[in-house]
């Protein structure tokens, strides 16, 4: 299984806050492989850092051998990368339909209504509010359209920042079968979510952080299973 993301010692600071003390993961190709741990434990800062939204102090991000620290954020996204961000941020005054045409913005243009036709056969919620006004949308269907917008690019890793923050149960259910699918139909992809749980079912390795260090890394099924983890995350 070849090695897709690398991300060798990464220090991040915020002013005079150390961040992100050294950690280091990464992802194979075919993977979903999840950062989880509690609010503020840099799981977001991670995945800005590698998306570029944040330079670390030091340490380095590669992607498929290329080094990508020093990389423009709104150039990340042509090398292979999409990030569906926290708080989902969609264009709330836009429709569906003009949402998932700025995701699409580095295809060339004959392949952006191939792009859309193929978001709308994974989210048929979509399809069916295309011309509505994104702001208009309950929090589950904008967290579709954000994960659609991000798919637009035919990213080869997906990464996904707190999918199920906000969302209520059934909703995040319906949320997880959706990554469980687009893994199915081979996306890669890269999992930051606090709900440790639904995200250790759906993953297959698994980073533990604790402000700003990993703590634990391993098969994801074995660390839901591990007494640390349920009792500092599941509740056991």
């Amino acid at each position: 299984m070849s090695t897709m993301l690398k991300v060798e010692d990464l220090h991040v600071y915020y002013g005079s806050i150390h961040a992100l003390k050294g950690i280091s993961f990464e992802v194979n190709a075919g993977e979903i492989v999840t950062l989880i741990g509690a609010n503020g434990a840099g799981k977001s800062t991670s995945l800005n850092t590698v998306t570029g939204l944040l330079k670390p102090r030091t340490g380095t991000v590669t992607f498929e051998g290329k080094p990508l620290v020093g990389v423009p954020a709104h150039k990340v996204v042509s090398h292979g990368m999409a990030l569906c961000p926290e708080g989902r941020r969609v264009f709330l005054q836009m429709t569906v339909q003009e949402n998932l045409e700025m995701g699409g913005f580095t295809r060339p243009a004959t392949e952006i209504q191939e792009s859309i036709e193929r978001v709308y056969a994974q989210f048929p919620r979509l399809k069916e509010r295309y011309k509505q006004i994104a702001g208009t949308l309950s929090g589950g269907e904008q967290q579709m359209l954000a994960m659609g917008r991000a798919l637009m690019s035919k990213p080869k890793l997906l990464m996904l920042d707190e999918p199920s923050m906000g969302l209520a149960p059934i909703l995040v259910e319906q949320i997880f079968d959706i990554i469980k699918r687009l893994h199915k139909d081979g996306t890669t992809i890269l999992l930051v979510e606090q709900n440790a749980q639904a995200a250790l079912s759906v993953a297959n390795r698994a980073y533990v952080l604790e402000t700003g260090k990993i703590s634990m890394s391993g098969d994801a099924k074995e660390l839901l299973h591990d007494p640390r983890v349920q009792k500092a995350y599941l509740g056991g």
